[in-house]
């Protein structure tokens, strides 16, 4: 069994600010950065922080139980342990901050460092933050960068006034941001630059530069780590969506949208609008059949032509026939063609299409919580 390592993006581009890695679950990501935050403060004491976006990611026993593989790895070794020739041999979660400790028997308790090896972070709680110096940070590990579960508004900013409380005036630190493959539709990727995710295939690192600046963001899109795991036996049923728990399907995952139920004529079309999304441009088509209307959802390849037709793009307009959140009509016109949407009344070319109406719509919802803030 094959886990992903940081080796081949350190050799690719050893100086970059920003190292940003996305693959499928489970090939070891999280460990990798813990083992390496580990070894750098036991033997630098360089410490490390631990970022996530919500409260419950780092709570309880998901908090005690983040370095349970560096306690127990998958061969049965106590790295810990192993490192620090028998110091310390398990770290314990205190403070909202973890600590290497050695159960002592002899005094039936705990003996813990004298300061922590890595400090929790969540964004959905940064206004706690801002006031705390940390000095000795070298590191900053964002786990799950990318979710299907809707961002936080404005969370991008939110996220670098995170760096900007821990880094202070220094360049000396770090960031690694981790993400499963479950989604190429992120702030991220548009307010970082990062414009090559969807023809980015896997294995390969790209590097990406900022004008006449020094920054550096390293991309990976880690590559297949093993060609069959051993616990595929449990997940062999015929439901489409376990592939990404095997691995064994599309490398994105992407939701089941419903496809075109029946073959339509030109002339059936009756109005048509454009949902323009992250460089896709999709033609949205009002469709009336003997069976009933419809919406049916695909993409446009060439440049939309009328410029009276209805669209539906981020940006600002003062043009009439130009809207921003089409599930947030302030007109009849918006209200009419989202009411499709509301009766399950709308149909896709693909999948990949209802990704990205699903991402369209996330924005503007994001974006309605970002301008009332």
């Amino acid at each position: 069994m094959k886990y992903w390592t940081r080796k081949r993006i350190k050799a690719v581009c050893p100086n970059a600010q920003y190292y940003m890695i996305f693959s499928e679950r489970s090939d070891g990501k999280t460990y990798d950065g813990l083992y390496h935050g580990f070894i750098d403060y036991y033997e630098n004491g360089n410490q490390f922080a631990y970022v996530r976006r919500w409260v419950e990611d780092l709570k309880g026993k998901r908090a005690k139980e983040l370095f349970t593989t560096l306690e127990h790895n998958g061969e049965g070794v106590n790295v810990i342990e192993k490192v620090t020739k028998g110091k310390w041999n398990k770290v314990v979660f205190k403070f909202n901050s973890w600590w290497l400790a050695k159960f002592d028997k002899e005094l039936n308790t705990d003996i813990i460092d004298e300061k922590p090896m890595c400090y929790a972070f969540v964004l959905s709680q940064m206004e706690h933050d801002k006031s705390v110096t940390y000095p000795m940070i070298k590191t900053i590990i964002f786990d799950e960068f990318l979710t299907r579960q809707g961002y936080l508004a404005d969370e991008f900013v939110i996220f670098m006034n995170l760096l900007s409380t821990i880094i202070r005036l220094r360049n000396d630190v770090e960031i690694w941001m981790y993400g499963n493959t479950i989604s190429t539709s992120c702030p991220y990727f548009i307010e970082m630059g990062i414009k090559n995710i969807k023809k980015m295939k896997q294995g390969t690192i790209d590097v990406y530069t900022y004008g006449e600046s020094n920054m550096k963001v390293a991309v990976e899109f880690g590559g297949v780590t093993r060609k069959e795991k051993k616990s595929n036996i449990y997940f062999a049923f015929d439901n489409p969506k376990l592939a990404m728990i095997r691995g064994d399907g599309k490398v994105w995952e992407i939701g089941l949208y419903p496809h075109l139920p029946i073959k339509y004529k030109y002339d059936d079309v009756f109005f048509t609008y454009f949902i323009i999304f992250e460089g896709d441009i999709l033609q949205c088509e009002l469709i009336d059949v003997d069976d009933g209307v419809f919406t049916y959802v695909h993409r446009k390849t060439t440049p939309i032509r009328n410029d009276d037709d209805i669209v539906f793009k981020t940006e600002y307009s003062i043009k009439p026939n130009e809207f921003r959140k089409l599930n947030h009509p302030q007109t009849k016109v918006e209200s009419n063609l989202y009411d499709f949407f509301l009766k399950d009344r709308v149909f896709y070319q693909d999948n990949e299409v209802g990704e990205i109406v699903r991402s369209y719509f996330e924005w503007c919802d994001r974006s309605g919580l970002e301008e009332l803030g």
